[in-house]
């Protein structure tokens, strides 16, 4: 909304019955009045977005972080249906390509791209997930791994959802025949593949802008590798790696070997939207894809922050210039106008308990209070004027926290400034509220290492 206000676009929201209370319908009724939003029953409904935009005339739709960004089907029905319209996003033909991890990983091994261990094609019997995962498991046994272990992950899934991790192959078919079941009625899409676990690594991100018409830079690395027990992304870190620690490799070496595969990779494609090329690193530097994601991700904030184009301020929107490259513009700079400034942290603030498993919780909040500074920048749908029922249909996140510091040192500072300054009280029937802030403080002075 922000995006659209800054480069002179109307827009009109969408939400559902539990998140009517969200700012973000408060916001678009102030802007733009009531006629401005539309109450749906789900947003993984195509049929119902279809509808709003017709009755609205709407050009474009943006189909937000998650829900159908990735649903090749839903842009392929928007560019060919009687009255296009433009899917904020890659065109449906890409989003074909990465919205698979088996086709992903066809890809980078065409062209040469080291990808983690594992299955590379659909697997169609548990006889076969067996073979292969006593492999992946002799494999770690011959190189001395005390706890070897492999991800069963589907095909189709993104967001941490979707992964079991299996710690000896007498558990593989039960875990195997649960997930398939999981994935087909989570994405209508029942392939899934086995990978080696690594139990040590950094998680970095290779963060790309790439338009319809040729053109192609990077925004830089990032470090994601503090996630939840069910690897959700709690911390992220631009840049990925801090050079005044000790690595048994060098980062810059591995940074632009990361670079230049993903956008050898985009290049083959063709990419033409914002994207993330998600990879593992191990201690000794060896580099794995992970996966694509071609989507605007929730961490982009924290890599547009460090990097300027040109002569302009400190600071991009990636969610401006997919906007801009979906309704056909260039991008108007080269990868020779992009300069990296400082660096920056971004916190996820979830209602959670972090000591039991990273339990949700539920109930309402009666005071939401965060710092302002100008290093800041917080962006949340939690009103801080009246009270709040979280909904208990979506992951209970609070906000999303980006802070800038001229170094790493700078930034952590200000990070846990801002985190030991926040105010959020809350209750339910049983307790009051609990947060992750204590994990975030606790990890905050870990980030950039490896464990």
């Amino acid at each position: 909304m922000q995006a659209c206000k800054e480069l002179g676009l109307d827009y009109i929201a969408v939400y559902t019955k539990e998140d009517e209370a969200s700012l973000h319908v408060r916001r678009a009724i102030e802007e733009r009045g009531k006629e401005s939003v539309f109450r749906i029953s789900s947003y993984l409904d195509p049929n119902e977005f279809l509808e709003v935009a017709d009755y609205t005339r709407c050009d474009a739709i943006h189909p937000g972080y998650g829900f159908l960004t990735e649903n090749y089907r839903f842009a392929r029905r928007l560019a060919i249906r009687k009255r296009p319209l433009i899917f904020i996003g890659p065109r449906w033909e890409v989003l074909r390509e990465f919205g698979s991890k088996i086709n992903t990983k066809c890809i980078a091994k065409r062209l040469g791209i080291p990808v983690v261990p594992g299955s590379d094609k659909p697997i169609y019997n548990e006889i076969e997930a067996e073979n292969i995962a006593l492999e992946l498991f002799h494999r770690q046994w011959e190189e001395g791994i005390k706890r070897p272990a492999i991800l069963v992950k589907a095909s189709m899934g993104s967001g941490g959802m979707g992964i079991e991790e299996v710690t000896h192959p007498i558990e593989l078919r039960r875990v195997y025949r649960r997930l398939k079941q999981y994935v087909k009625r989570q994405f209508g899409d029942e392939d899934v593949l086995l990978e080696r676990k690594f139990s040590v690594f950094n998680h970095i991100e290779v963060q790309l802008v790439c338009s319809q018409h040729g053109e192609a830079v990077h925004f830089g690395t990032r470090n994601c590798t503090i996630q939840s027990v069910f690897r959700q992304k709690r911390i992220e870190v631009a840049p990925a790696f801090n050079h005044n620690y000790k690595y048994q490799f060098d980062p810059e070496k591995v940074t632009k070997r990361a670079i230049q595969y993903s956008l050898k990779m985009a290049d083959y494609v063709g990419y033409d939207s914002v994207g993330t090329w998600e990879w593992i690193v191990t201690p000794e530097g060896q580099l794995y894809l992970l996966e694509v994601n071609p989507r605007i991700q929730v961490e982009s904030g924290v890599s547009g922050s460090i990097t300027k184009i040109r002569h302009l301020p400190v600071g991009v929107d990636l969610v401006k210039e997919q906007i801009r490259i979906a309704l056909g513009e260039k991008l108007g700079y080269k990868q020779k106008h992009i300069s990296f400034h400082g660096a920056s942290i971004e916190f996820r603030l979830v209602a959670e308990d972090t000591k039991r498993g990273f339990k949700p919780w539920g109930g309402t909040i009666t005071k939401f209070q965060l710092p302002q500074y100008d290093w800041l920048k917080v962006y949340t749908h939690v009103p801080s004027d009246r009270p709040y029922s979280i909904p208990s249909d979506y992951d209970p996140n609070l906000a999303l926290a980006i802070v800038w510091g001229r170094d790493i040192e700078e930034a952590k500072e200000r990070g846990e400034r801002f985190l030991n300054e926040i105010k959020i009280e809350g209750k339910n029937q049983e307790a009051s509220i609990v947060t992750n802030i204590e994990f975030l403080k606790e990890k905050l002075k870990k980030i950039q290492m490896f464990e």
